[in-house]
Protein backbone atom coordinates (compact mmCIF):
# COMPACT_ATOMS: atom_id res chain seq x y z
CA UNK A 1 0.00 0.00 0.00
CA UNK A 2 1.19 3.27 -0.85
CA UNK A 3 1.42 6.08 1.42
CA UNK A 4 -0.12 9.42 0.61
CA UNK A 5 2.11 12.30 0.12
CA UNK A 6 2.14 14.57 3.59
CA UNK A 7 0.36 18.07 3.28
CA UNK A 8 3.03 18.41 6.94
CA UNK A 9 6.62 18.21 7.48
CA UNK A 10 7.52 15.83 9.95
CA UNK A 11 6.11 12.70 8.59
CA UNK A 12 8.92 10.02 9.29
CA UNK A 13 6.73 7.36 8.37
CA UNK A 14 6.36 8.12 4.71
CA UNK A 15 10.13 9.18 4.42
CA UNK A 16 11.24 5.80 5.56
CA UNK A 17 8.76 4.27 3.16
CA UNK A 18 10.60 5.74 0.19
CA UNK A 19 13.61 5.64 2.06
CA UNK A 20 13.53 1.69 2.70
CA UNK A 21 14.87 2.19 6.12
CA UNK A 22 13.61 2.55 10.06
CA UNK A 23 12.30 6.00 10.60
CA UNK A 24 15.17 6.72 13.07
CA UNK A 25 17.69 6.93 10.16
CA UNK A 26 15.87 9.35 8.50
CA UNK A 27 17.70 13.19 9.09
CA UNK A 28 14.69 15.19 8.99
CA UNK A 29 15.19 18.81 7.70
CA UNK A 30 11.77 18.61 6.82
CA UNK A 31 10.33 19.80 10.38
CA UNK A 32 11.07 23.25 11.73
CA UNK A 33 12.33 21.63 14.97
CA UNK A 34 15.02 22.96 17.87
CA UNK A 35 17.61 20.39 17.58
CA UNK A 36 19.07 21.10 20.73
CA UNK A 37 16.27 19.58 22.40
CA UNK A 38 14.39 18.34 24.31
CA UNK A 39 15.80 20.35 27.03
CA UNK A 40 17.30 18.07 30.22
CA UNK A 41 14.27 20.40 32.33
CA UNK A 42 11.61 18.83 30.16
CA UNK A 43 12.84 15.06 31.01
CA UNK A 44 13.15 15.80 34.43
CA UNK A 45 9.67 17.25 34.55
CA UNK A 46 7.90 14.48 32.66
CA UNK A 47 9.87 12.18 34.51
CA UNK A 48 8.83 13.56 38.21
CA UNK A 49 5.48 14.20 37.30
CA UNK A 50 4.78 10.22 36.26
CA UNK A 51 3.23 10.02 39.98
CA UNK A 52 0.73 12.06 38.90
CA UNK A 53 -0.99 10.20 35.99
CA UNK A 54 -3.13 8.61 38.57
CA UNK A 55 -5.09 12.25 38.93
CA UNK A 56 -6.93 13.94 36.05
CA UNK A 57 -5.69 17.85 35.32
CA UNK A 58 -6.47 21.10 36.34
CA UNK A 59 -9.38 21.66 33.82
CA UNK A 60 -8.35 25.35 34.12
CA UNK A 61 -4.81 24.90 34.27
CA UNK A 62 -3.90 27.53 36.66
CA UNK A 63 -0.28 26.76 37.81
CA UNK A 64 0.59 26.17 33.84
CA UNK A 65 -0.75 30.05 33.48
CA UNK A 66 1.04 30.95 36.07
CA UNK A 67 4.32 29.47 34.77
CA UNK A 68 3.68 31.31 31.41
CA UNK A 69 3.35 34.42 32.69
CA UNK A 70 7.26 33.94 33.15
CA UNK A 71 7.60 33.89 29.43
CA UNK A 72 5.54 37.33 29.46
CA UNK A 73 5.51 39.57 32.88
CA UNK A 74 3.37 41.74 31.71
CA UNK A 75 0.20 39.51 31.29
CA UNK A 76 -1.96 38.10 33.69
CA UNK A 77 -2.46 34.32 34.04
CA UNK A 78 -5.83 34.44 33.03
CA UNK A 79 -4.68 36.67 29.61
CA UNK A 80 -3.34 32.89 28.81
CA UNK A 81 -4.98 29.80 27.64
CA UNK A 82 -2.90 26.72 27.26
CA UNK A 83 -3.62 24.51 24.06
CA UNK A 84 -2.84 21.14 23.17
CA UNK A 85 -0.90 22.41 20.42
CA UNK A 86 -1.35 25.84 18.83
CA UNK A 87 -3.42 23.91 16.41
CA UNK A 88 -5.70 23.75 18.97
CA UNK A 89 -6.21 26.85 19.54
CA UNK A 90 -6.50 27.81 15.82
CA UNK A 91 -9.58 26.08 15.34
CA UNK A 92 -11.14 28.35 17.92
CA UNK A 93 -9.73 31.44 16.23
CA UNK A 94 -10.85 30.03 13.03
CA UNK A 95 -14.43 29.58 14.82
CA UNK A 96 -14.75 33.14 15.54
CA UNK A 97 -12.86 34.36 11.82
CA UNK A 98 -16.29 32.32 10.15
CA UNK A 99 -18.74 34.42 12.09
CA UNK A 100 -17.27 37.45 9.74
CA UNK A 101 -18.10 38.43 6.90
CA UNK A 102 -15.04 37.31 5.00
CA UNK A 103 -11.52 37.17 6.25
CA UNK A 104 -7.97 37.49 4.44
CA UNK A 105 -5.48 35.65 4.67
CA UNK A 106 -1.99 35.77 3.84
CA UNK A 107 -0.35 33.57 1.32
CA UNK A 108 1.71 31.26 1.18
CA UNK A 109 0.23 29.70 4.17
CA UNK A 110 0.22 27.21 6.80
CA UNK A 111 -1.61 24.41 5.34
CA UNK A 112 -4.15 24.29 8.81
CA UNK A 113 -5.23 28.15 8.28
CA UNK A 114 -7.60 27.03 5.40
CA UNK A 115 -8.38 23.46 7.17
CA UNK A 116 -9.85 25.68 10.44
CA UNK A 117 -11.52 27.97 7.91
CA UNK A 118 -13.11 25.85 5.99
CA UNK A 119 -14.11 23.36 8.90
CA UNK A 120 -16.64 26.70 10.18
CA UNK A 121 -17.64 27.70 6.53
CA UNK A 122 -15.33 30.87 6.82
CA UNK A 123 -15.71 32.95 3.69
CA UNK A 124 -11.83 32.89 2.73
CA UNK A 125 -9.66 35.67 0.94
CA UNK A 126 -6.46 35.42 -0.65
CA UNK A 127 -3.26 38.07 -0.06
CA UNK A 128 -0.39 37.12 -2.20
CA UNK A 129 3.01 38.19 0.10
CA UNK A 130 5.07 37.46 -2.48
CA UNK A 131 3.67 37.53 -6.45
CA UNK A 132 7.76 37.34 -7.69
CA UNK A 133 8.27 34.11 -5.94
CA UNK A 134 8.48 31.53 -8.79
CA UNK A 135 10.87 33.89 -10.63
CA UNK A 136 13.10 35.61 -8.30
CA UNK A 137 15.21 38.51 -9.67
CA UNK A 138 17.58 38.98 -6.50
CA UNK A 139 20.46 36.64 -5.24
CA UNK A 140 21.97 37.89 -1.79
CA UNK A 141 25.27 37.41 -1.90
CA UNK A 142 26.85 35.60 1.61
CA UNK A 143 27.17 39.14 3.58
CA UNK A 144 23.46 39.77 3.19
CA UNK A 145 23.23 37.54 6.12
CA UNK A 146 25.02 39.50 8.38
CA UNK A 147 22.07 41.94 8.24
CA UNK A 148 19.51 39.15 8.04
CA UNK A 149 16.76 40.94 10.82
CA UNK A 150 16.98 44.34 9.50
CA UNK A 151 16.47 43.14 6.00
CA UNK A 152 13.61 40.65 6.82
CA UNK A 153 10.58 43.44 7.67
CA UNK A 154 8.67 44.17 4.59
CA UNK A 155 5.84 46.04 4.97
CA UNK A 156 2.35 43.63 4.04
CA UNK A 157 0.93 42.93 0.63
CA UNK A 158 -0.29 45.71 -0.86
CA UNK A 159 -3.34 43.79 -1.69
CA UNK A 160 -3.99 44.48 1.68
CA UNK A 161 -4.99 47.58 1.44
CA UNK A 162 -7.40 47.18 -1.57
CA UNK A 163 -9.38 45.01 0.33
CA UNK A 164 -10.07 46.91 3.76
CA UNK A 165 -13.20 46.22 5.35
CA UNK A 166 -15.66 48.90 3.68
CA UNK A 167 -18.64 50.73 6.30
CA UNK A 168 -21.40 48.05 7.09
CA UNK A 169 -18.98 44.89 6.88
CA UNK A 170 -17.16 43.01 9.49
CA UNK A 171 -13.50 41.75 8.39
CA UNK A 172 -11.00 39.34 9.96
CA UNK A 173 -6.96 38.72 9.24
CA UNK A 174 -5.42 35.48 9.48
CA UNK A 175 -1.39 36.01 9.84
CA UNK A 176 1.87 34.85 10.93
CA UNK A 177 5.25 36.27 11.31
CA UNK A 178 7.86 35.12 11.06
CA UNK A 179 6.24 34.01 8.21
CA UNK A 180 6.04 30.03 7.37
CA UNK A 181 7.25 29.55 4.36
CA UNK A 182 9.09 32.46 3.91
CA UNK A 183 10.46 33.68 7.19
CA UNK A 184 9.64 36.76 6.33
CA UNK A 185 9.15 39.32 10.06
CA UNK A 186 6.87 41.90 10.14
CA UNK A 187 7.13 44.61 12.37
CA UNK A 188 4.33 45.18 14.73
CA UNK A 189 3.96 48.66 13.37
CA UNK A 190 3.21 47.68 10.12
CA UNK A 191 0.46 45.32 11.59
CA UNK A 192 -0.66 47.76 14.21
CA UNK A 193 -3.07 50.14 12.17
CA UNK A 194 -4.75 47.03 10.72
CA UNK A 195 -5.61 46.03 14.30
CA UNK A 196 -7.53 49.71 13.58
CA UNK A 197 -9.66 48.34 10.99
CA UNK A 198 -10.31 44.97 11.35
CA UNK A 199 -12.65 42.98 13.25
CA UNK A 200 -10.74 40.41 14.58
CA UNK A 201 -6.68 40.38 13.92
CA UNK A 202 -5.20 36.67 14.52
CA UNK A 203 -1.18 36.11 14.62
CA UNK A 204 0.54 32.99 14.55
CA UNK A 205 4.05 34.13 16.63
CA UNK A 206 4.84 30.09 16.17
CA UNK A 207 8.42 30.77 15.18
CA UNK A 208 8.96 34.23 17.33
CA UNK A 209 10.91 33.04 19.95
CA UNK A 210 13.22 32.11 18.03
CA UNK A 211 14.38 35.54 17.97
CA UNK A 212 16.27 37.04 20.97
CA UNK A 213 14.26 39.45 22.82
CA UNK A 214 15.86 42.42 21.38
CA UNK A 215 15.29 41.47 17.71
CA UNK A 216 11.80 40.19 18.34
CA UNK A 217 8.35 41.77 17.01
CA UNK A 218 5.84 40.60 18.99
CA UNK A 219 2.32 42.03 18.93
CA UNK A 220 2.07 40.68 22.98
CA UNK A 221 2.94 44.26 24.00
CA UNK A 222 -0.36 45.72 21.93
CA UNK A 223 -2.74 42.98 23.41
CA UNK A 224 -4.06 45.36 25.99
CA UNK A 225 -4.97 47.86 23.96
CA UNK A 226 -6.83 45.47 21.32
CA UNK A 227 -9.98 43.50 22.70
CA UNK A 228 -10.14 42.86 18.81
CA UNK A 229 -6.08 40.68 18.98
CA UNK A 230 -5.52 36.76 19.11
CA UNK A 231 -1.84 36.04 19.30
CA UNK A 232 -1.16 32.06 18.99
CA UNK A 233 2.16 30.98 20.50
CA UNK A 234 4.04 27.57 19.71
CA UNK A 235 6.16 25.43 22.88
CA UNK A 236 7.12 22.57 20.66
CA UNK A 237 9.15 24.00 18.18
CA UNK A 238 11.59 25.72 20.35
CA UNK A 239 11.50 23.67 23.06
CA UNK A 240 11.80 20.23 20.56
CA UNK A 241 8.61 19.10 22.02
CA UNK A 242 6.12 18.38 18.99
CA UNK A 243 5.49 15.53 20.51
CA UNK A 244 3.64 16.37 23.57
CA UNK A 245 1.44 18.73 21.81
CA UNK A 246 1.64 22.11 23.46
CA UNK A 247 1.15 25.86 22.52
CA UNK A 248 -1.08 28.63 24.04
CA UNK A 249 -3.67 31.51 23.12
CA UNK A 250 -3.28 35.08 24.47
CA UNK A 251 -6.24 37.44 24.04
CA UNK A 252 -8.73 39.28 26.11
CA UNK A 253 -10.39 37.31 29.46
CA UNK A 254 -13.52 37.41 27.90
CA UNK A 255 -12.77 35.76 24.26
CA UNK A 256 -10.49 33.18 26.15
CA UNK A 257 -13.29 32.26 28.27
CA UNK A 258 -15.49 31.61 25.24
CA UNK A 259 -13.16 29.05 23.81
CA UNK A 260 -12.47 27.42 27.18
CA UNK A 261 -16.51 26.68 26.86
CA UNK A 262 -16.34 25.33 23.64
CA UNK A 263 -13.49 22.44 23.72
CA UNK A 264 -12.82 19.20 25.40
CA UNK A 265 -12.04 18.80 29.14
CA UNK A 266 -8.45 18.60 29.79
CA UNK A 267 -6.68 19.15 26.04
CA UNK A 268 -3.16 18.98 27.96
CA UNK A 269 -1.92 15.83 29.50
CA UNK A 270 -0.28 15.55 32.88
CA UNK A 271 3.28 15.50 31.40
CA UNK A 272 2.92 17.82 29.15
CA UNK A 273 1.49 20.74 31.39
CA UNK A 274 4.64 19.68 33.95
CA UNK A 275 7.06 19.82 30.68
CA UNK A 276 5.59 23.31 29.62
CA UNK A 277 5.86 24.71 33.40
CA UNK A 278 10.06 23.51 33.58
CA UNK A 279 11.07 24.90 30.01
CA UNK A 280 9.70 28.20 30.25
CA UNK A 281 12.46 28.53 33.30
CA UNK A 282 14.69 27.17 31.63
CA UNK A 283 17.26 30.55 30.97
CA UNK A 284 20.04 28.53 29.64
CA UNK A 285 18.46 26.41 26.86
CA UNK A 286 16.69 29.59 25.39
CA UNK A 287 20.04 31.26 25.48
CA UNK A 288 21.91 28.44 23.58
CA UNK A 289 18.89 27.84 21.21
CA UNK A 290 19.65 31.82 19.77
CA UNK A 291 23.81 31.34 20.22
CA UNK A 292 22.71 28.59 17.87
CA UNK A 293 20.80 29.42 15.45
CA UNK A 294 22.43 32.75 13.96
CA UNK A 295 25.39 31.51 12.98
CA UNK A 296 24.09 28.04 11.90
CA UNK A 297 21.47 29.39 9.68
CA UNK A 298 24.26 31.48 7.98
CA UNK A 299 26.48 28.72 7.22
CA UNK A 300 23.11 26.65 5.50
CA UNK A 301 22.19 30.12 3.71
CA UNK A 302 25.36 30.31 1.99
CA UNK A 303 26.43 26.59 1.63
CA UNK A 304 23.03 26.93 -0.40
CA UNK A 305 23.24 30.02 -2.37
CA UNK A 306 26.81 28.32 -3.62
CA UNK A 307 24.87 25.49 -5.04
CA UNK A 308 23.82 24.96 -8.76
CA UNK A 309 20.35 26.02 -9.38
CA UNK A 310 19.30 26.64 -6.00
CA UNK A 311 18.24 30.07 -4.76
CA UNK A 312 17.34 30.48 -0.77
CA UNK A 313 15.93 33.22 0.89
CA UNK A 314 17.08 35.14 3.89
CA UNK A 315 14.91 34.00 7.23
CA UNK A 316 14.12 35.15 10.61
CA UNK A 317 13.37 32.04 11.83
CA UNK A 318 15.01 28.52 12.01
CA UNK A 319 14.47 27.52 8.07
CA UNK A 320 14.85 28.66 4.57
CA UNK A 321 13.05 28.70 1.89
CA UNK A 322 14.63 27.89 -1.46
CA UNK A 323 13.75 28.66 -4.98
CA UNK A 324 14.71 25.20 -7.38
CA UNK A 325 15.48 25.23 -10.99
CA UNK A 326 15.18 21.25 -11.03
CA UNK A 327 11.72 19.42 -9.46
CA UNK A 328 12.03 19.68 -6.00
CA UNK A 329 9.82 16.29 -5.74
CA UNK A 330 12.56 14.21 -7.94
CA UNK A 331 15.45 16.44 -4.98
CA UNK A 332 13.15 15.30 -2.27
CA UNK A 333 13.24 11.75 -3.71
CA UNK A 334 16.94 11.32 -4.47
CA UNK A 335 17.96 12.73 -1.06
CA UNK A 336 15.42 9.79 0.97
CA UNK A 337 16.57 6.95 -1.51
CA UNK A 338 20.64 7.60 -1.12
CA UNK A 339 21.27 9.67 1.54
CA UNK A 340 18.32 9.12 4.01
CA UNK A 341 17.54 12.57 4.43
CA UNK A 342 14.04 14.57 4.16
CA UNK A 343 13.47 17.96 3.34
CA UNK A 344 9.58 19.81 2.93
CA UNK A 345 8.89 19.84 -0.63
CA UNK A 346 5.82 23.43 -1.23
CA UNK A 347 3.41 21.23 -2.90
CA UNK A 348 1.09 22.32 -0.07
CA UNK A 349 1.36 25.72 -0.65
CA UNK A 350 -0.75 26.59 -4.24
CA UNK A 351 1.45 29.81 -4.68
CA UNK A 352 4.81 28.10 -4.80
CA UNK A 353 4.56 24.39 -6.05
CA UNK A 354 7.38 21.90 -7.65
CA UNK A 355 10.05 24.87 -7.43
CA UNK A 356 10.12 25.55 -3.77
CA UNK A 357 11.58 23.63 -0.70
CA UNK A 358 11.77 24.18 2.90
CA UNK A 359 14.48 23.24 5.30
CA UNK A 360 15.14 23.74 8.50
CA UNK A 361 18.22 25.34 10.49
CA UNK A 362 19.58 22.29 12.18
CA UNK A 363 23.52 21.57 13.71
CA UNK A 364 26.20 22.83 11.78
CA UNK A 365 27.12 18.96 11.73
CA UNK A 366 23.45 18.37 10.02
CA UNK A 367 23.10 21.12 7.80
CA UNK A 368 26.84 19.94 6.06
CA UNK A 369 25.35 16.55 5.48
CA UNK A 370 22.34 18.27 3.79
CA UNK A 371 24.89 20.42 1.34
CA UNK A 372 27.13 17.62 0.61
CA UNK A 373 24.08 15.63 -0.36
CA UNK A 374 22.48 18.43 -2.32
CA UNK A 375 25.91 18.89 -4.08
CA UNK A 376 26.17 15.30 -5.68
CA UNK A 377 22.58 15.73 -6.51
CA UNK A 378 22.46 18.48 -8.36
CA UNK A 379 26.11 18.24 -10.42
CA UNK A 380 25.03 14.64 -10.93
Amino acid sequence: MSLKRPTHGGNLAWAAALANCPPSLILDFSASINPLGPPKSAIAAIESGLNNLVAYPDPNYAELRQCLTQLHPTLPPDWILPGNGSAELLTWACRELSELDQTLMITPAFRDYQRGLKAFGARIRKCPLMRELSRPSLRWGDGEMGREIDSLMPLLPDSLTSLLPQEGTRKGLLLNTPHNPTGQLFTSEAIEPYLKQFALVVVDEAFMDFLPPEQEQSLIPLIGDYPNLVILRSLTKFYSLPGLRLGYGIAHPERLQRWQKWRDPWPINTLAAAAAAAVVQDRAFQQQTWDWLAPARRQLFQGLAKLPGLQPYPSAANFLLVHSEKSTSQIQAQLLQHHRILIRDCLSFPELGDRFFRVAVRTQADNQRLLTALDAILIS
